[in-house]
This record gives C-alpha cells, structure tokens and sequence, in this order.
C-alpha cells in the first residue's frame, strides 16, 4: 500500500509541475529591459512604450477617424491677431440731432439681435427746450397769431372794395397771410415736435443704449445696425513687407473657414504695427460680434513641402511637445512627436515628425491622448 500511494503521489506532482510551470527570472545579461507588454483585457490602456492599445469597439465608441498623411507643396501662412469691425457699407449708427427725451417707436424699443429694416422708425426723441426758450417761442407765436386775424380782416375789407382798391394791394396781403400762417406752422411745430430716429440701413440692433424716457444729448449713439453676413476685419501686422505679399487669407469660425477679401493696408502705423482691412462675406459670421478678437491666417506667395492635418490632430505631451497620433497597428497608435505651422486656422502643416503614408488620427484624437 505505502509504495501505490507513493507513485500516485509523485504523479500528481508531476501532473502540477507541467500545468503549472515555475516562473524563473533571467539571469545577468538576459533582461529584456522595457520591452512593449502584451495589453491585457479588451479596453484601452497605455503601454509602457508610451502607445495606447485601443481594440476595435472602444475605436467604434469614441468615434476614432484616420487620415493618410500626404505631402503637397503649401503656401507659408502667418497667423495675425485681428478683431471684427462694421462694415461701414452694411451698417450704421442711429444718433440723435437734438437733446431731448427718448419716447418708443411704433413697434416699441428695438433690442439687441432685433432685425430691422431700412428706413424704419425705432424711436423719437422729444425736444426738450429750457423755460425760457419755450416762453419766448410761445410769445412769438401768440404775436404771429394776432398779425394773421390782423391781416385776414384787412383782406376781406379790401376784397369788398375790389372795385376801387388795385389789384397788388390785394395781392400783398393775401401773400402777407399765407407767410404768417407757414410761420405759425413752424414755431407751433418747434414747440411740439419730436426728431423720428429712423434706421438707415436693414440689418440686425446690435447696440441699445437707452430706454423708455431716458434724455439723451444731441449726437448721443442710440442705435447700432449692423448686417451679421458682411463684417470687416481689421489685422495688425509688424511687419510691413507682408503687405506686398498677401495670398489668399481666411478666418477660422469654430470649425468653418470664411475666405476673406483683402482690401489694403494703412499708411500710418497703429501700436507699432501696420492694420491690414480685409472683407469677410458668409452665414458663419453670425457667431461673430463687432470688437470680437479673432486670428487671421494669411497666406504669402512663397511656398513649402510638408502635410497638411487638422488642427484637432495636434496635442500636447507631458513634456508640452507637439504630438500627433499616428495608427501603427490596427488596435495600436503610438505618439510621433511633429514640428507643425499654421496653414487657415483650420488645417496646419506638418514639417518634421510625420512621413507620408501615415494615417493620423484627426477624430478622438483628444480622448486616445487621455488613455492611461
């Protein structure tokens, strides 16, 4: 009995030592350092070489989307610091000529965002005289009244005496008549008149500085009309030779590009720099308001090699470099870390880091940068 329980013991651990191998360690010399580890599990984690392993689902989820880096020859672009303006062809201000008391136009205040129309009533300012003014006006009207029933009475006499009385007589009073009533119009219209502040152009209130019953000052800014498709965009540059070299020019609106119309260059500096006017035309511009800060990317006429990816392909490494996602692997993308320039605002090019044929990842880019 003792010698069969011994042999079934030894064949159990035999059995053990095959199904459970001993973990050995390498001796000197046989270490394999940080080699890239096999990722354990379906969900996505970093490597210890700094790539992310990302299986199929979790790239369907996050929505990842590639693009095959090719190289083109591209125009040098410099990105310029701008601000949105009126333009001065499709806007306006509203202003009033008299100081005097604000009253509602026919469909109220206008306010901002509102559209109007061109020649539209948005309010009245009620003139407002000192008392004085209004006495001395009131005095004037009461002796222009009096010199009137004056003259209609020595008019109907003269008309009765047609006969004998020459016909200019006449004629001088009925004109003396018809001057004091045009001039009783006129000071009566001065005493209760109020000044309509109409829109000059159609556009959108993107200013309203008063409200019911506030007294404004003659040439006081009441309105401001501005047309949110046309702007104009104002860009200082430090230095004057890009003005002789201006291409194309765009300005980046979340995601859209507008291409913008360069119209000239100042001849007097502003803060050290050179203001460049451009005109912007598009629906995009309705995100945009007047005094907006915004970068202008203007492309010269000089040209240069290099790959041309979205902005949102571009991130940031622990060290603070530029990096973008490159896929290697199905379910691998490794951090390639690139030398990258502004080309409109929406795109930029690659110079250095990137070989064609590369497929970048330009969607989710963000959320793979995120993996730990």
């Amino acid at each position: 009995m003792k010698r069969a329980s011994f042999s079934v013991t030894l064949l159990l651990a035999l059995s053990l030592s095959v199904l459970h191998p001993a973990v050995t360690q390498a001796g000197d010399g046989h270490d394999h350092g940080n080699a890239a580890g096999t990722a354990a599990g379906n969900g996505p984690q970093r490597l210890p070489d700094g790539s992310v392993s990302l299986p199929k689902p979790a790239q369907r989820q996050l929505s990842v989307r590639t693009l095959v880096a090719a190289s083109a020859e591209l125009p040098r672009t410099v990105e310029l610091g701008a601000r949105v303006m009126m333009d001065p062809n499709a806007g306006g201000r509203v202003q009033a000529l008299n100081a005097g008391r604000i009253a509602p136009g026919p469909r109220g205040l206008p306010n901002p965002g509102q559209a109007v129309r061109s020649g539209e009533v948005l309010a009245y300012v009620i003139s407002s005289a000192a008392p004085i003014e209004r006495s001395n006006q009131a005095a004037q009207l009461a002796e222009l009244r009096a010199a009137r029933a004056l003259a209609t009475r020595r008019l109907a006499r003269l008309r009765e005496l047609s006969d004998t009385v020459p016909r200019k007589d006449i004629e001088a009073v009925e004109s003396e008549l018809a001057s004091l009533t045009d001039r009783i119009a006129a000071v009566d219209t001065g005493l209760s008149s109020r000044e309509a502040l109409v829109a000059p152009v159609s556009g959108v209130i993107a200013t309203a500085n008063v409200v019911s019953g506030q007294v404004v000052d003659a040439r006081e800014l009441v309105f401001e009309i501005v047309d949110p498709t046309r702007m104009r965009i104002e860009a200082l540059a430090f230095d004057p030779a890009l003005a002789s070299d201006v291409g194309a020019a765009t300005l980046a609106v979340g995601e859209q590009r507008v291409a913008l119309e360069f119209i000239g260059a100042a001849r007097s500096l502003r803060d050290q720099a050179l203001p460049l006017t451009f005109r912007a035309r598009g629906a995009a511009l309705d995100q945009l308001a007047v005094g907006q800060p915004v970068k202008v990317f203007v492309q010269s006429k000089q040209k240069f090699k290099g790959i041309a990816v979205p902005v949102s392909a571009l991130m940031r490494n622990p060290a603070n470099q530029t990096i973008v996602w490159v896929k290697v692997t199905p379910e691998r993308f490794e951090p390639r870390v690139v030398t990258a320039e502004p080309l409109d605002g929406v795109n930029a090019v690659i110079t250095s880091g990137l070989a064609p044929g590369d497929r970048v990842a330009t969607r989710g880019a963000t959320l793979i940068n995120q993996v730990r």
